[in-house]
């Protein structure tokens, strides 16, 4: 089969590589018919996340078909359509009993595309096939499921919940790439009195307006800590959701928050980012980080359609053969427009 291959920073082809066997009982192989490419595997190509290895196979997101199980696979069947998870769980060790399955400890986590092969192939081992994979529902187009394979989760989950979103809030998200945008998306369900979305580009500021947030800032020439200011009385956001991954929004977050309000960080981080305790000791501001979990999927794929139109992330398709046309439009978002792109056989 052919596969998407990081060969080391800033190094990446579409290679033939052998096609994924079973290894463990609990194991699915998946043909893929859909993947995508997130912001993880642009920072992973940065070098940001050093556990990725020379001739790992990339990719944490599908949608495909199950070929083979293995003899101990017992929700899962061949012939099934599923999606699959970007976080895997063993469903029995001590976080995954806690719903906390990013943290798994028993073999699973983040692990496709981070610490074994992914997806962004023909074909995919799936380890814990029935706690690591949904099926998918009838009528229900593949790319809008593929949507929730991690970033509706991810935003949701490490953002929204983790900061504590409530009816009337300010929520600042600083960020508005697919992550942001699937904050945004979140938020709304809890009727904030306003969704603030920040970036230097103006193309995604256009699809944050779109997505719901109802101001907008460009930080490159606008002040987002004024704005945020007049906008709540010189408290500051309620909330501040930070979606990008680099110190300086991390930073900005931190900055933008009320006495008593929330710091949801979302973004992967590959270099340390300044905590100024000396300003935030006295304010009650909570700060969080997390991994997502996924606990959240089952909800989110009843939501699909309804009060989540997913379908609005999706703004390019190319062939398997054409990924690194595909990985060339990703990371040039701010000049191609490009949201989500969608990768199918």
């Amino acid at each position: 089969m052919h596969a998407l291959v990081y060969h080391g920073p800033g190094q990446k082809a579409w290679e033939e590589v052998p096609t994924p066997r079973l290894l463990c009982d609990s194991d699915a192989i998946v043909r893929v018919e859909a993947t995508t490419i997130c912001g993880s595997d642009l920072h992973i190509l940065k070098g940001d996340v050093p556990e990725v290895t020379d001739g790992r196979i990339l990719g944490h997101e599908a949608v495909g078909t199950v070929v083979e199980i293995g003899s101990s696979v017992k929700s899962v069947q061949v012939g099934d359509r599923v999606l699959v998870s970007c976080i895997t769980a063993c469903g029995a060790c001590r976080y995954c009993r806690q719903g906390r399955y990013g943290q798994c400890l028993g073999g699973g986590g983040w692990i496709l595309g981070h610490l074994i092969d992914g997806t962004q192939a023909e074909y995919v081992r799936v380890p814990f096939a029935d706690t690591s994979t949904y099926p998918i529902p009838a009528g229900v187009a593949d790319e809008d499921i593929l949507m929730m394979s991690d970033i509706l989760p991810t935003g949701y989950e490490v953002g929204v919940l983790n900061g504590r979103v409530q009816p009337g809030d300010v929520v600042a998200i600083v960020g508005a790439g697919p992550i942001g945008l699937s904050a945004i998306m979140g938020a709304q369900l809890f009727s904030p009195s306003h969704i603030v979305a920040i970036d230097l580009a103006d193309s995604r500021l256009e699809a944050a307006k779109q997505f719901g947030a109802d101001v907008t800032v460009n930080n490159g020439r606008e002040d987002a800590r004024a704005i945020i200011k007049e906008l709540t009385g010189g408290l500051g956001a309620d909330v501040a959701i930070e979606a990008v991954g680099v110190p300086a929004t991390f930073e900005l977050a931190a900055t933008l928050i009320r006495p008593g309000g929330h710091v949801a960080n979302i973004g992967v981080h590959g270099q340390p980012a300044t905590l100024h305790l000396e300003q935030l000791w006295s304010r009650d501001v909570t700060i969080t980080t997390g991994l997502v979990d996924t606990y959240s999927t089952p909800t989110l794929l009843r939501l699909i359609g309804r009060q989540l139109d997913v379908g609005r992330f999706v703004t390019h398709h190319f062939a398997m053969n054409d990924f690194l046309a595909a990985y060339d439009t990703f990371a040039r978002a701010a000049d191609t427009g490009a949201l989500k792109v969608v990768v199918s056989p």
